[in-house]
């Protein structure tokens, strides 16, 4: 990257939602074993943590989860997340008021807009994104560039002007196709962190609370 791209501000701060920002890895567990269970899918946590991926297709194909049920699966999954109450991480809501001040924010997922969007106005967080993408806002899913580039230019921001922040390799990688500034890396309650260190993040944080510090040293 050229030395003037690294001296402009950053003016957008981007995340993923579950396990950046949300606690939300014992409810996604619950549903998934739940609807394991009602499929009569011999898979428990540990399988679930090994085969874990952000786009739940993955998941159902190392399951071995026909395609002519993934229907009925992801009914069974949301109708069993619903039972659970997920929490914000500790200190999201305090980062991203602070980080509100200074940069724009943006909210890229994989999760499904009604769940996402229905957490974000309960945590009273929805008018602090300015761009909001969930699953099927695109054709394409992470790591696909696709979701982070149509944020960007719901944002008008330049990539360069830009970070993402995600718990998940997808996310890196997602990140750096799109070409933003800086892919950090989360630390978080899901299954990831071996798989997140081996993707080498440009920044490596263990918990979202280090993020302002983070930006402002990539600022300085």
């Amino acid at each position: 990257m050229k030395s003037a791209d690294r001296s402009r501000f950053i003016r957008g701060v981007l995340f993923d939602w579950d396990g950046t920002l949300l606690n939300s890895y014992a409810a996604d567990s619950a549903a998934y074993l739940a609807m394991f269970h009602a499929l009569e899918i011999p898979w428990g946590r540990a399988e679930l943590e090994a085969n874990y991926s952000p786009n739940w297709y993955r998941v159902y194909r190392a399951a071995k989860i026909p395609r002519t049920k993934w229907d009925a699966a992801d009914k069974l999954w949301r109708l069993n997340y619903a039972k659970q109450a997920p929490k914000l991480l500790p200190g999201a809501r305090r980062v991203l008021s602070q980080l509100s001040r200074r940069h724009t924010l943006g909210l890229v997922t994989s999760g499904d807009r009604d769940r996402v969007h229905r957490q974000l106005r309960d945590f009273r967080l929805l008018e602090h994104f300015a761009a909001r993408v969930c699953s099927g806002d695109t054709r394409l899913r992470k790591p696909h560039p696709a979701p982070l580039r149509l944020a960007l230019r719901h944002m008008e921001l330049h990539p360069v002007e830009t970070v993402y922040v995600g718990d998940s390799p997808e996310d890196l990688e997602m990140a750096r196709r799109a070409g933003v500034r800086a892919a950090i890396a989360v630390l978080g309650p899901f299954p990831t962190e071996k798989r997140l260190r081996a993707a080498k993040p440009d920044l490596l944080l263990d918990s979202i609370e280090e993020l302002p510090a983070a930006l402002a040293r990539l600022q300085s």
